[in-house]
C-alpha cells in the first residue's frame, strides 16, 4: 500500500503560541474532559487525541482509532459545517491534538487554526482522496461568481475553485481516508499500529460493500436526474446520478428567478417526481419548488453532520437511507 500520510500531513511543529492560546492549550492538554464530545471514545490512558473537523472525518477517525484514541468533532451535532466558527476552547483542541483531520478550504476557521496553532500532525483529506471538479458548467459558474447570493455572502464562501469538496459521498474515497488515518496514527502510536491497520481494513470492507450497494441499486432507473437543495451531491455521479441544485455550494445561497425557471423546465422535461431537501438547513426552497410543480419532497442527507433526528445513525445507515430515497424518486428497479 502506497503511503499517503507522507504527502498529506505535516510533521510536528514547534511554534510559539500567543500567551492566550498557549494558556488554553495547556488547559486542554491537562484535562481529558476538556477534549471530548458526546460520541468520542477515550483511550484507557488518554495519551493520543484526534481532532476531526466535521462528522464524516470523525466517523472515519473513530472507526480506525477504536478504543485506543480519543476523537473530538469540532463541528458539534446539529451544526452546519460550512458555517463553523471555532471557540477558544476548540482552538485549544486543535493546538493540543496529536492529529488533526480536516479538509483544506472547506472550513476557513479550521484552516486558520491548523495553520496558526496545530502542534501535532495534520492530515488534509482533500490531498488524500483527490477532489473531483464540479460536474457541469452551471455549477462551476455559480462557484466562480456567486453574484445571485450577494457580494457580502460571496466573500464568506470557501475558496474551492472548481473542485467539489463533498468527497465523502463516494464511499471508496472515504476508505482511502481511513487508510491514511491508520498510517498516521501508527506513526504517532506505534504500539497500536496493528489495531489501526486492522480497523481501517474493516472500515474499507464496510465502505466497499456500501459502494457496491449504491452501484447495483442505482443501475436500472427510469430517471437519472435529481433536484437537490444545494450542490453537495456531485460524487453520486459515479452511480449515474445527474445533480441539479437549487442553490450553489452554500446551502444559504438564494437562487435567482432564472435558476428556478430552469429547474421547473427540467422537472417537466425529465418527469422528476421529487425535490430533495436536507436536515441541517431549512427545507423552504425545496418545499416551495415542489409545491409549485405539485410533486413530492424527500430528504437526501449530504451526511455533513448528525442532528437530533439522526443521533442514533451513522454514515453507513444514512447513506443507505439516501439510496432508498433515490431509488424511490428515480423509479429504480
Amino acid at each position: 500500500m502506497t503511503s499517503r500520510a507522507t504527502r498529506a500531513t505535516r510533521p510536528v511543529r514547534q511554534r510559539l503560541l500567543s500567551p492566550a492560546v498557549a494558556g488554553v492549550a495547556a488547559l486542554a492538554l491537562s484535562s481529558c474532559a476538556a477534549f471530548s464530545d458526546d460520541t468520542g471514545t477515550a483511550s484507557d490512558d488518554g495519551d493520543v487525541t484526534v481532532a476531526a473537523a466535521f462528522y464524516p472525518l470523525q466517523f472515519v477517525a473513530q472507526r480506525v482509532a477504536g478504543d485506543r484514541t480519543e476523537v473530538a468533532n469540532l463541528t458539534k451535532p446539529g451544526g452546519e459545517p460550512h458555517d463553523l466558527e471555532l471557540s477558544v476552547g476548540q482552538t485549544a483542541e486543535v493546538a493540543g491534538a496529536d492529529l488533526v483531520v480536516y479538509e483544506a478550504d472547506f472550513q476557513p476557521a479550521v484552516d486558520a487554526a491548523v495553520e496558526q496553532n496545530a502542534e501535532g500532525a495534520t492530515l488534509d483529506a482533500a490531498e488524500v482522496v483527490g477532489l473531483e471538479p464540479f460536474a457541469d458548467e452551471h455549477s462551476e459558474e455559480e462557484h466562480a461568481d456567486d453574484s445571485h447570493s450577494g457580494e457580502e455572502h460571496a466573500e464568506e464562501e470557501h475558496d474551492h475553485g472548481d473542485l467539489d469538496p463533498h468527497f465523502w459521498l463516494d464511499p471508496a474515497r472515504l476508505a482511502e481516508l481511513g487508510d491514511a488515518v491508520a498510517e498516521q496514527l501508527a506513526e504517532i502510536d506505534p504500539d497500536g499500529a496493528e489495531t489501526y491497520t486492522a480497523n481501517a481494513a474493516t472500515l474499507r470492507e464496510d465502505l466497499e460493500t456500501l459502494d457496491g450497494e449504491l452501484s447495483e441499486g442505482l443501475a436500472d432507473c427510469e430517471r437519472s436526474t435529481i433536484v437537490v437543495s444545494h450542490d453537495a451531491f456531485g460524487y453520486l455521479g459515479k452511480y449515474g446520478i445527474e445533480v441539479e441544485p437549487i442553490a450553489g455550494l452554500s446551502p444559504d445561497a438564494e437562487p435567482t428567478p432564472a435558476d428556478l425557471a430552469r429547474l421547473q423546465q427540467i422537472i417537466d422535461e425529465d418527469g422528476i417526481t421529487t425535490v430533495f431537501s436536507e436536515r441541517l438547513v431549512s427545507p423552504a426552497l425545496s418545499e416551495s419548488l415542489a409545491r409549485d410543480k405539485s410533486i413530492e419532497t424527500a430528504v437526501l442527507d449530504p451526511v455533513e453532520g448528525l442532528s437530533d433526528e439522526t443521533a442514533d445513525e451513522d454514515y453507513l445507515s444514512l447513506m443507505r437511507e439516501n439510496l432508498a430515497a433515490l431509488r424511490t424518486a428515480n423509479g429504480c428497479r
